[in-house]
């Protein structure tokens, strides 16, 4: 158990700010790391045509930033995104959603030239499946998902009263065994209604930066 998690999450989102160059355009994605990882950006001052942020939360912490956003439609392709996750393995693989914005950070992940995970050591798991695995649902579809979910050995849980940044619901799946990240994303995906899966494993990180109480690790 890390002493201070917070101050992990910092050291990693600061360590990021590296891999920035001045002119270019950077992902950003959702959550507590990421907002560290929005301030550093704000205090180095680096030179940057924009970001593309993965949620609303995020675009207003970098609007306030005076960081201009720039629409993921406009760009060929982004080269760096950097965001957080709610569990990583030391293969890159994740699991995110937690925040409930899983459908944008897998849109931008998947325009990204380079994808990096910024997490502290507590997220660092040998196997996926300990924290309820996000799925982004229509909501029509809700009990639906939630009984194709059974099938798999899954209890899903509606995140009752919230809407993502999409207009969709979240179901959080509990119960889950993940020997195969890869498969079990893509099974997930042709369930009649869901939007996208919290499984960040057919396109995984491209690097992990992780934060710990000895300092700053990078698995590529």
């Amino acid at each position: 158990m890390s002493a201070n998690p917070s101050m992990n999450k910092r050291r990693a989102a600061y360590a990021a700010l590296e891999l920035v160059q001045r002119d270019t355009i950077v992902g950003v994605g959702t959550g507590s790391t990421v907002n560290y990882f929005i301030e550093a950006l704000r205090e180095s001052r680096i030179r940057l045509r924009g970001a593309v942020s993965s949620s609303s939360a995020s675009s207003e912490r970098l609007r306030a930033g005076g960081i201009e956003l720039v629409e993921l439609n406009t760009l060929d392709m982004l080269d760096l995104y950097v965001d957080g996750a709610d569990e990583a393995t030391r293969s890159r693989m994740l699991v995110k959603g937690g925040g409930g914005a899983l459908t944008r950070e897998k849109i931008v992940a998947a325009a990204a030239h380079r994808f990096v995970c910024i997490v502290d050591d507590e997220k660092i798991v040998a196997q996926l499946g300990a924290f309820p695995l996000p799925i982004e649902v229509v909501p029509m579809a809700r009990s639906l998902v939630t009984r194709a979910l059974e099938r798999f050995g899954g209890h899903a849980r509606w995140r009752e009263g919230f809407v993502t940044d999409n207009g969709n619901h979240i179901l959080d799946v509990q119960g889950l065994s993940i020997p195969d990240p890869v498969a079990l994303e893509s099974e997930l995906n042709q369930i009649a209604g869901v939007v996208t899966v919290g499984l960040f494993a057919r396109r995984p990180a491209d690097a992990l930066v992780i934060g710990s109480d000895a300092g700053v690790e990078w698995v590529r």
